[in-house]
């Protein structure tokens, strides 16, 4: 019997953090099922995911299917021009980690962004050359191969059906179609997504037909098709009519980096995080390190002192962030020198309990790159004990705003993440690292987390949130949110949240704390900033009798299971 459960309806910001006051529910009930369990951003794609697993697909399979649908319904935040992260995790204890992040193109050079002041161009945001090359097909295939169990062509048989026959329009998408910057630069966007200027509202139906022919080439023909067939010869060849850098060599050269999860351990919990180009998995590992050990769980939930911990903990990470993480191919994280005890006991040892830290007295090891916050994340558990964390971007809403003629889906404008000015402060107030500078074949660092935690070596939790710089500290507060402070599911997603990301030296506050937890802040020293969070968590958690389901009320995700 299935049980199905929706996140509330908010309309979507299109920066890191809105100004919108979200909508909270305190003492909410997560959806609750026997056997299994799927979480995502968008209805179709968590109906996509419940189907596979009920007609006797596994969790990888319901993720391949999902990934694919989300590229059709939920294409402001992901697609076939994208890439992103699949954390799993099997039910023999076999984890894995796959990093299909997009790559520079062979042509692109450390100061390809830059003007002749030196000041950074539009054209990493919008446009052709804002495009890295996408890894979304050849990572979602990476996984299949290896852990899938159902044929590739059914697995993409629901995206390309939605595509052909079409999909009603949710409010969140109206909007940000209706408000988007980028979309009405490149006419071939204008016209499929912006509907020649009349606007999609909720309700209307979208039918993409070149987007579903692209989908059924691939189904046919697997991640060559698309990176040595029909449709790379046509990317490439638009790329070269419109100036962008993607070449047919460059598509056929991508490779998905595949490798072991980060791991760690929180108050007997094992924490299962994301590898590679990541700087969100370690950041998470680091964090949960210097908190054990404060105590600042005595507090309680929400508390001007717990919150304190916490953002003393995401200061002293962002300050010792991008100068040690990058794509591991260029540039030798040193893990053991981020979590080794002694330099977190050290970061422990340095925070005041009454009074935050200037950040100016707090040297980086690092800095940090921008990212956008339009992402998607979501989760799947099957019956087996099979689990799925999957996060997937265009990094911007709609990523560049360019739709390639013919093929029906949008480029991603994730060379934006390479920090394309080192030492620099970009337009979040975020300084950018030189080992996340623009190199050919390299990938940029993302703060995607996605996360699977073990309880007395069983499963217990699968988590992730889209968000930019922020999602890392939201995964932090969701996972202490609910073994610190004992939050069902439901609740720990939709407790409101802070960010610190140690430049700008603010701390964001979401609506939601009492006015007398802002001022002891306050009088602790915090700058703080009172917005909205533009994050789309969701959470799977085993209590021992059932699996509960959780989506955020900040967005409009779904929740279903059986």
């Amino acid at each position: 019997m299935r049980a199905a459960r929706s996140g509330g309806r908010m309309a979507a910001g299109l920066i890191l953090w809105t100004a919108m006051t979200p909508y909270l529910v305190w003492g909410a009930q997560p959806l609750r099922t026997k056997h299994a369990m799927v979480v995502s951003g968008e209805a179709h794609a968590t109906e996509t995911g419940l189907a596979v697993l009920e007609s006797g697909g596994n969790a990888v399979d319901a993720a391949v299917a999902m990934a694919f649908t989300l590229g059709v319904t939920h294409s402001a935040m992901c697609g076939l021009g994208g890439g992103g992260y699949v954390l799993l995790r099997a039910a023999d204890g076999q984890a894995a980690f796959f990093d299909f992040r997009e790559q520079a193109p062979g042509k692109a050079s450390r100061e390809m962004f830059l003007d002749a002041q030196g000041h950074l161009s539009p054209d990493s945001l919008t446009g052709w050359r804002a495009a890295a090359v996408p890894g979304y097909v050849k990572g979602l295939e990476a996984v299949h191969r290896a852990y899938g169990t159902r044929p590739w062509k059914d697995l993409l048989a629901p995206a390309i059906r939605l595509a052909v026959e079409g999909h009603a329009i949710g409010y969140q998408r109206a909007e940000t179609m209706r408000h988007s910057g980028s979309l009405p630069k490149d006419p071939e966007s204008r016209r499929i997504f912006l509907n020649q200027g009349r606007y999609f509202s909720l309700g209307d139906r979208l039918v993409q037909p070149e987007l579903a022919r692209t989908l059924e080439r691939i189904a046919a023909g697997g991640s060559r098709e698309f990176y040595e067939g029909e449709t790379a010869g046509r990317l490439a060849a638009e790329m070269a009519v419109h100036g962008g850098l993607i070449t047919r060599e460059d598509l056929a050269a991508y490779t998905v980096a595949r490798e072991a999860p980060l791991t760690g351990a929180y108050r007997g919990y094992r924490i299962l995080t994301a590898a590679g180009t990541s700087a969100g998995g370690v950041g998470l590992l680091q964090m949960l390190g210097v908190l054990e050990g404060t105590g600042f769980e005595q507090y309680g939930a929400g508390s001007a002192a717990a919150l304190h911990y916490l953002a003393e903990a995401m200061r002293r990470y962002f300050a010792d962030r991008s100068d040690y993480v990058g794509d591991p191919a260029f540039f030798p994280i040193p893990y053991d020198k981020l979590l080794d005890p002694r330099h977190i006991a050290a970061l422990r040892a340095s925070i005041d309990p009454q009074h935050a830290t200037p950040s100016q007295r707090i040297h980086p090891g690092a800095a940090a790159s921008r990212e956008g916050a339009d992402t998607t994340h979501f989760g799947v558990v099957d019956a087996a004990g099979n689990a799925v964390a999957v996060t997937v971007t265009l990094n911007s809403a709609y990523g560049s705003g360019v739709t390639v003629p013919g093929l029906g889906f949008l480029l991603n404008n994730n060379m934006d993440n390479f920090a394309a000015n080192p030492g620099k402060t970009n337009q979040y107030g975020l300084v950018q690292g030189e080992a996340n500078a623009i190199q050919p074949r390299k990938r940029p660092v993302s703060s995607m987390t996605p996360t699977i935690v073990l309880r007395g070596g069983k499963l217990f939790l699968v988590a992730g949130t889209p968000g930019g710089p922020t999602i890392l500290n939201s995964v932090l507060q969701a996972v202490v949110n609910v073994i610190d402070f004992h939050m069902n599911a439901q609740d720990a997603v939709s407790a409101p949240r802070i960010h610190h990301q140690w430049q700008p030296d603010k701390l964001f506050v979401e609506p939601g704390f009492s006015p007398d937890t802002i001022a002891l802040l306050k009088a602790r020293g915090h700058d703080v900033e009172l917005r909205g969070s533009n994050n789309d968590m969701n959470m799977i958690l085993l209590d021992g009798s059932y699996f509960q389901g959780a989506v955020d009320p900040r967005r409009e995700g779904k929740a279903a299971g059986y």
